[in-house]
């Protein structure tokens, strides 16, 4: 019996223990709350962000975030207002591509987080490092019917790949160096914190909520009571306490020396070799410059996509635009430097089974997506692409691809072109041919430009025409192939790159998610240009819809005046008819210098149709 009332005890005292933790009591025995400091928890949030270089953070303001955005702008943290939620995610997606750091968003609680789903799953696929901060209702309040109130942590777990909800003030700093931290290391992503309003304002504001006006009587009105100040208290114990805001290590997996070897003997044996690289090349910690000397040296030919488009330059004679399946075919080592077997390599199935494969992704999934089905790897490397790259250069010592190989590739590259050239020149029954336009307007973007791709097929086209002029001069959405980044992705690269002039690709469907967003170009003074296909239609739906089904249902739109919405929101705006073609070229001049003068202006061009992508891949 002494026994059995001896664990009893035991269990008693080890339940307490556990309440009075749950509690916080045993903490506030060791931690003061300075009840009459007017700091907030916003300011943490401030510091920890700039100890770690966020000079961006994009908003649509709310009541639950107005502590950290005043914070942040105390000190030098620049806050920039949006008019969507999701376009203030797009905007630190670039930020985070362009930058080589963390891209932050804040938004308020509800439907302003519920707003930023399509953008936060694109950053997943895309791989981009981005802290979204939300808010949230009071800790007592959440599931209470709160205003604004949901269950926002079930929401983005599915996104993310950290998120946390702030309980007490002393988590914030913490927390938000572990969530940057997470961002950025081995494959990025996005991540989440939720801040519950009562985490956010200052004690004297906060305790006026707590306060009961009408508690019940006797023990049970002392209990609850009770309850709410010892909540109260250790919402702030130890709050202003000095903590360490500084970044923590950042992980990112590496190759073996083994796994360099290995391909360096494999790719000193080829005289086809090709390299496809994808977004994840231009990932830090290796400058992509220093990536760019090390393809070039190596003069293999190379096939660009997504945010890896310019690392080669405009002009680059290994770098192969065209013909990619045949050069596939003949290829006896392909390298997939970041680059996925996913929809856009055709599941795998365009290599050839003889070639030697190489495979280099930092998430294993991505690393080895549908080899069970179509391809196999000769080696998978679980690791950064860029570093692998440059480790690789190094170790061949100065031996080349024979020089015959990639200039095969490039005399089909001209033959193919040379077509495209011939079928820009073709008149179409209606409007402008939209390749002369996209040629013309290569020919006349400087070579600091940066180039925004939004839509489908007037962007489509011009992914074959358009040629960015350096590494990071080449934004799209990536694997999820959402239209509306156009927006957020133009007012980051801006904010990044003020010096360069930054292009929006538009399609007219496309369009209509972002416009709006030329008042906050006005606002902020980030004189971007966009240029909108104007084909009245979402043609790349249109194009197999109607042959295979018999209807354009749903996909006709009309011929709008899209210049005359940009000027409504403090723009410039431009239309440009098929009488106007002669003077296209000095249409995107005066557009260049209204940009440089501080206005953002919009092209609306009017398209005809043409079979330049029939066949296109829309589902």
């Amino acid at each position: 019996m002494e026994s059995l009332g001896a664990i009893l005890g035991c269990f008693v005292l080890s339940g307490l223990i556990f309440a009075a933790n749950r509690l916080g009591l045993l903490y506030q025995l060791f931690h003061k709350t300075e009840t009459n400091s007017p700091r907030h928890g916003g300011e943490s949030v401030a510091e920890v962000l700039r100890a770690h270089g966020i000079k961006y953070v994009f908003t649509l303001v709310g009541g639950h975030i107005s502590p950290i955005l005043v914070a942040c702008e105390k000190v030098g943290i620049r806050i920039v207002d949006t008019r969507h939620e999701a376009t203030a995610v797009f905007a630190a997606d670039a930020v985070a591509r362009l930058s080589g750091t963390v891209g932050v968003a804040a938004v308020t609680a509800g439907p302003g987080l519920t707003n930023t789903v399509t953008a936060m799953k694109n950053a997943q696929m895309a791989e981009s490092p981005l802290l979204l901060i939300g808010g949230a209702a009071g800790t007592l309040l959440q599931g209470r019917g709160a205003l604004q109130d949901i269950d926002q942590m079930s929401l983005f777990k599915p996104l993310c790949k950290f998120c946390a909800s702030i309980r007490t003030v002393r988590e914030i700093v913490p927390v938000v160096r572990k969530a940057l931290a997470v961002a950025q290391s081995g494959t990025p992503g996005p991540v989440f914190i939720e801040f519950p309003i009562d985490t956010l304002y200052p004690y004297h504001l906060v305790s006026r909520e707590f306060a009961v006006k009408n508690p019940p009587k006797g023990l049970m009105g002392k209990i609850i009571s009770w309850y709410l100040n010892n909540h109260l208290t250790n919402i702030f114990a130890g709050a202003w306490e000095r903590r360490d805001v500084s970044p923590l290590p950042v992980d990112i997996p590496q190759a073996t020396d083994d796994q360099v070897q290995k391909c360096i003997e494999l790719v000193s044996r080829a005289k086809k070799p090709v390299i496809l690289l994808g977004s994840q090349a231009t990932l830090p910690p290796t400058p992509v410059n220093d990536i760019r000397c090390a393809l070039e040296d190596l003069g293999i030919p190379c096939f660009l996509g997504g945010m890896s488009r310019g690392m080669l330059g405009k002009d680059s004679p290994i770098h192969i635009r065209q013909n990619r399946r045949d050069a596939l075919k003949e290829a006896d080592v392909v390298i997939l430097a970041g680059t996925v077997c996913d929809f856009r390599l055709g599941y795998g199935k365009v290599l050839n089974r003889r070639s030697k494969i190489i495979a280099v992704n930092r998430d294993r999934m991505q690393l080895l997506k549908n080899s069970d089905m179509f391809w196999t790897p000769t080696v998978a490397i679980q690791g950064d692409a860029g570093s692998f790259l440059v480790r690789l250069f190094k170790g061949l010592k100065g031996h080349r691809c024979p020089e015959e190989w990639p200039q095969t590739l490039k005399a089909g590259d001209v033959i193919k072109e040379k077509i495209n050239r011939v079928k820009a020149d073709e008149k179409t029954e209606h409007h402008l041919n939209p390749l002369k336009v996209l040629h013309v307007l290569d020919e006349h973007m400087s070579e600091d430009s940066i180039i925004v791709a939004d839509g489908g097929d007037f962007v489509g086209s011009a992914a074959y025409i358009l040629r960015p002029r350096a590494p990071l001069r080449w934004l799209d959405p990536g694997a999820f192939g959402t239209l509306g980044v156009g927006g957020g992705f133009a007012l980051g690269a801006k904010l990044c790159r003020p010096e360069s002039e930054v292009w929006i690709v538009y399609g007219d469907g496309s369009l209509g998610y972002s416009v709006a967003e030329f008042d906050t170009f006005t606002r902020h003074k980030t004189p971007v240009i966009a240029v909108v296909g104007n084909d009245a239609c979402w043609s790349q739906i249109s194009r197999e819809q109607v042959p295979i089904l018999g209807s354009n249902v749903a996909c006709g739109l009309a011929y709008t005046d899209y210049h005359t919405v940009a000027d409504g929101y403090g723009g410039k705006g431009y239309l440009i008819r098929r009488e106007d073609e002669e003077q296209l070229g000095d249409i995107i001049r005066e557009a260049r210098k209204e940009s440089r003068m501080g206005k953002a202006t919009l092209l609306n061009v009017l398209i005809g149709k043409t079979n330049f992508r029939e066949g296109s891949i829309s589902v």
